[in-house]
């Protein structure tokens, strides 16, 4: 019964989510996606107080990358998407909490997920935020071009997000675990390309949250 209930108020999170990013979209296209990119990684939380096993957790996920890619296509859901093609950030949001409901149900605790989800979720989306934001300097890894206060931002959040999730956890390096995947998550959000830091980010961060246990 908890999983069904988990299942439908994660659903109607969703949809509200999105329906409000519309209201965004008067502050700028990217500020309507920058809404759906950080609030929808609460959707975890949900996992976490009601769905307990591997197969309703990836209900949602595999329904929302059908969505996602069909929206993409199609330009379904205007708020979510660029109008420039700028690769398939949306639907690895999508493949990305698959990814990682498998990785955490299979290890048999869904906290393993919070740090790769919520990560991709308040730390890419405010990294690019800020980054836009505030003025400093520019670096470029390939032909990915960064600034210094986004890459700190990504930082500084995916250090809080590792640090209270292990501390919940209770693993036994808590300060050398979290900086260490705060480093990994700011490089990869660095690196990546054309919203593949929504794979990679996400799913690195949970395997090393469980390699911390």
């Amino acid at each position: 019964m908890n999983n069904l209930v988990g299942i439908i108020v994660s659903a109607i999170y969703i949809v509200a989510v999105v329906v409000t990013s519309k209201f965004m979209s008067k502050f700028g296209e990217e500020a309507s996606r920058k809404f759906i990119h950080v609030l929808l990684s609460n959707v975890w939380i949900i996992y976490m107080l009601f769905i307990d096993s591997l197969v309703p957790a990836c209900i949602l996920p595999i329904a929302f990358v059908i969505i996602n890619t069909l929206s993409y296509k199609f330009k379904l859901i205007k708020s979510m998407e660029r109008e420039e093609n700028d690769g398939f950030g949306t639907i690895y949001y999508a493949v990305s909490m698959l990814v990682v409901s498998i990785i955490a149900y299979v290890a048999g605790d869904p906290r393993i997920g919070a740090t790769g989800i919520l990560i991709m979720g308040y730390g890419d989306g405010f990294a690019a935020i800020i980054g836009k934001k505030i003025k400093s300097k520019k670096y470029k890894i390939g032909k990915t071009t960064k600034s210094i206060a986004g890459s700190l931002t990504m930082f500084i959040i995916s250090l809080f997000i590792s640090f209270i999730v292990l501390k919940m956890i209770g693993v036994k390096y808590l300060i050398f675990d979290s900086f260490g995947i705060a480093v990994v998550a700011t490089i990869l959000e660095a690196i990546s390309i054309k919203g593949f830091d929504n794979i990679t980010v996400p799913v690195i961060t949970t395997i090393l949250t469980f390699l911390a246990m």
